[in-house]
């Protein structure tokens, strides 16, 4: 199913120049790793402190483009300049869902907003994601299957909060939606594991 992640090979193709600056310069897919984590660490916190600040939240779109571009610069750094450790591997998909649960978690704090719903949609993620990653695990590539990857999760969240920092108050709309995305995410599941079990199937013929 589409997903926002197809559009991965163009963003990439518009950050491999800085990628390419990052690694003359020094800088290690690693460190990115890490930066990107912290930085959605840091504003996961101050969402939660600030108990969902109007400034906070118009912020986050941008937090999200900032941690998908790093994410992307990561991988390439370690596909394309030779950075490629199992250190790596595993900094890279423990962030991604630890990253996940910082920005989006402090959501189920704020008022007016359905906590169970929302710890749903991050439950489903972090599943879906482990999904992705047992396929590895059966002769599979990693799958990025849709219709809710990391990518759209991003975009729902950060939709989601701009309309919180317009001061859109928070009830049905909200429950409804995030019961959507959490419908979504288990349909990502079936999709990596199917797909997965498919692909496994096929190189074994």
């Amino acid at each position: 199913m589409a997903s926002i992640y197809d559009l991965k090979p163009e963003f990439q193709a518009l950050l491999r120049p800085l990628c390419a600056w990052g690694a003359n310069v020094g800088v290690t897919a690693n460190q990115v790793t890490i930066c990107a984590f912290a930085l959605s660490v840091v504003h996961g916190v101050i969402n939660v402190v600030t108990d969902g600040a109007a400034w906070v939240l118009f912020l986050l779109p941008a937090v999200l483009f900032i941690r998908m571009a790093m994410n992307a610069i990561d991988g390439m750094l370690a596909r394309e300049h030779n950075q490629k450790t199992k250190l790596g591997a595993i900094l890279n998909e423990l962030t991604d869902v630890l990253s996940d649960t910082a920005l989006y978690l402090p959501f189920a704090f704020l008022a007016g907003v359905d906590a169970v719903l929302v710890t749903a949609v991050v439950f489903v993620g972090v599943i879906a994601e482990m999904t992705g990653v047992i396929g590895v695990q059966i002769g599979a590539a990693r799958r990025y299957d849709g219709p809710f990857g990391k990518s759209d999760r991003a975009f729902f969240f950060g939709a989601v909060a701009m309309l919180l920092a317009f001061g859109v108050t928070p009830g049905l709309w909200s429950d409804g939606l995030l019961a959507v995305a959490a419908l979504l995410g288990v349909v990502t599941i079936f999709n990596r594991a199917r797909g997965a079990l498919k692909e496994a199937e096929n190189g074994n013929h």
